[in-house]
């Protein structure tokens, strides 16, 4: 069962408003939310095929997948204008991720090895679609320290402008270290699973 998980396409709105504050602010928000698809068999070949015909489609791929995060940044950064100069004033990062995760509704009439093995095949790819919200949350972090750094402009026209590139340049970020994490975890994937699957046998006698 190959895991091959891909997070969508990040979509980016950066709301800018302009008005007159104390202090710079910033604040992160992340939230989360967890769906499920069904998938049927009582064989790993069984399973195999349920995942791949039924599996979500992730943006950017044409195949089926075991599980997917989809990632959506958004927020606005509010602009205060002093002394000719425009600053940032508040800056708020939010992060929206769907973990989509396959569950298995025919576990009754398997075998406690299939069991074992779809335990440990559905606990990899929990923990794989965490870690992708987990590096989404860290470059909201980013994201939003990069913004709230930005220095004084003569205008906030130019202000936004920089702070437009500052999430451009961010996203991109963000879209590789997913992209690096998804091709380690594959050239992984066989080695990560043997071990697991000897673990879980052991543990539980099998």
């Amino acid at each position: 069962m190959p895991l091959a998980s891909r997070h969508a396409r990040v979509s980016l709105i950066l709301l800018l408003m302009y008005g007159i504050s104390g202090p710079a602010e910033a604040e992160v928000i992340a939230r989360k939310s967890i769906s499920y698809f069904d998938i049927k068999g009582d064989t790993a070949d069984a399973l195999d095929a349920a995942l791949n015909a039924h599996g979500p489609i992730a943006m950017g791929s044409s195949s089926h997948h075991p599980g997917a995060t989809k990632i959506r940044f958004g927020g606005n950064a509010t602009y205060e204008e002093r002394n000719g100069r425009c600053r940032i004033a508040n800056v708020k990062v939010t992060v929206d991720t769907e973990v989509i995760l396959p569950r298995w509704r025919d576990r009754r009439r398997a075998s406690r090895q299939l069991s074992v093995i779809w335990d440990t095949l559905s606990a990899d790819i929990r923990r794989h679609e965490d870690r992708h919200v987990e590096i989404a949350r860290q470059h909201a972090r980013r994201m939003e320290q990069a913004i709230l750094a930005l220095p004084p402009a003569r205008n906030c026209d130019i202000l936004q402008n920089m702070a437009n590139e500052a999430t451009t340049r961010e996203t991109e970020l963000h879209d590789r270290d997913q992209a690096r994490f998804d091709r380690i975890e594959a050239l992984n994937f066989q080695t990560r699973m043997q071990r697991l699957l000897t673990y879980r046998t052991r543990r539980y006698g099998e």
